[in-house]
């Protein structure tokens, strides 16, 4: 296995060209009398927020931003893609964080340099961090896998090695969406080297063998239960259809940037803690990197494939040994009770955010921070 070689992001001119086109060229749908989303992505926004991008977004400002991180491929005819910002402090925690969908190394902009240079954020030298942020197979510049069994798991067994390549032989690791599950995974198979994960979004399962597994969940955590039973029935279309027929879906999405922003932006307005205005929650700058990241890389059904692999593995519900904090923030999808979580997992560390969604990093990023540092604390304590 050849060294990490580093590697620096260049969309051409072209590329910006073909885009800015096709948006010229868009044949819009018609919709209903209905301003509240309820069919999906509303036109009016949706024609706003794309006009922004064909006429005042900078792609180049945003190449820009994400080349001034040090970037690397490592791989033969797989290539992974990752980001590996060592901090000055030569002590530092080596943390691995993965992304979800549809979300990507972008979700991690505003949090690099805080965890790596704690000191110009309020921190301190024994806060800091050796940052890797990999982009999961078939996402962005990684490749994606041409054979069925790219899950959850072997994205994990990938990240363990890539650890090991880059010379630790002992991590924290950190994620949300399927990046907790490939954290979940780290940790499961990798004990003796990764010393504790840290999850904002976690999965977890009713207590085994107990009489009443509702016991001790709280009003709150009853009202959440009920939050996620309303997404189970209501926001659950992309999962089915992205677990089922992912490549019939991403022609489509592949080819009409418009189609791809359509699709994503309903995500994050409906995963964030926004209020119904993405912009409470992130820029539409940060949006439409994350979008334009997809579309420039040609990954959008790539992406999805992930779907597929990982509902057809076996469900595996078994508690994880591994130290363990969890941060729960209000707007998650998901958010299970504390006595669930804390049946499945080592639990040193849980922490019940004020505001957040989904997207953490992204939309509360010194929040986010701050609760790592507490986490790396309560491990070294």
């Amino acid at each position: 296995m050849p060294v990490p070689q580093p590697f620096h992001i260049s969309i051409s001119d072209e590329d910006i060209a073909d885009l800015h086109r096709r948006i010229d060229n868009t044949r819009w749908p018609d919709q209903l009398n209905d301003d509240n989303w309820s069919y999906g992505t509303d036109i009016n926004y949706l024609k706003e927020l794309v006009d922004y991008w064909r006429n005042d977004f900078d792609w180049r400002a945003a190449e820009a931003r994400l080349n001034s991180f040090d970037h690397f491929l490592w791989g033969e005819e797989k290539k992974l893609h990752f980001i590996h910002q060592r901090s000055s402090h030569e002590n530092a925690t080596p943390l691995i964080i993965t992304h979800g969908w549809p979300g990507s190394i972008v979700e991690f902009l505003d949090i690099i340099e805080p965890l790596t240079q704690p000191e110009k954020f309020g921190g301190k030298a024994e806060d800091a961090f050796h940052v890797v942020c990999p982009s999961l197979p078939g996402y962005g510049w990684s490749t994606a896998s041409d054979q069925p069994g790219m899950n959850t798991e072997a994205i994990a067994k990938g990240q363990i090695k890539l650890m090991a390549e880059l010379g630790y032989d002992s991590y924290l690791a950190q994620g949300g969406d399927w990046g907790a599950m490939v954290t979940r995974h780290i940790g499961k198979l990798d004990p003796d080297h990764c010393r504790g994960i840290h999850l904002n979004m976690v999965i977890a399962f009713p207590p085994k063998g107990v009489e009443d597994p509702m016991a001790g969940v709280t009003e709150a955590e009853m009202a959440a239960l009920g939050d996620s039973g309303e997404f189970t029935k209501d926001g659950m279309g992309y999962f089915k259809i992205q677990s089922t027929r992912p490549q019939t879906l991403g022609y489509g999405l592949a080819d009409s940037p418009v189609g791809l922003c359509g699709w994503l932006t309903e995500k994050f307005r409906s995963w964030t803690d926004c209020d119904g205005e993405i912009r409470n929650a992130i820029s539409w700058d940060a949006l439409l990197t994350n979008i334009s990241l997809y579309w420039f890389t040609n990954t959008i059904c790539s992406s999805t494939r992930l779907y597929f692999e990982d509902s057809n593995m076996a469900e595996v519900n078994e508690p994880l040994a591994v130290p363990t904090g969890a941060a729960i923030y209000p707007k998650e999808l998901v958010r299970l009770p504390k006595t669930w979580i804390e049946a499945s997992y080592d639990i040193v560390h849980f922490q019940t955010m004020e505001k957040g969604g989904h997207f953490a990093a992204m939309e509360q990023p010194t929040t986010f921070v701050t609760d790592l540092r507490a986490f790396r604390k309560t491990i070294e304590a």
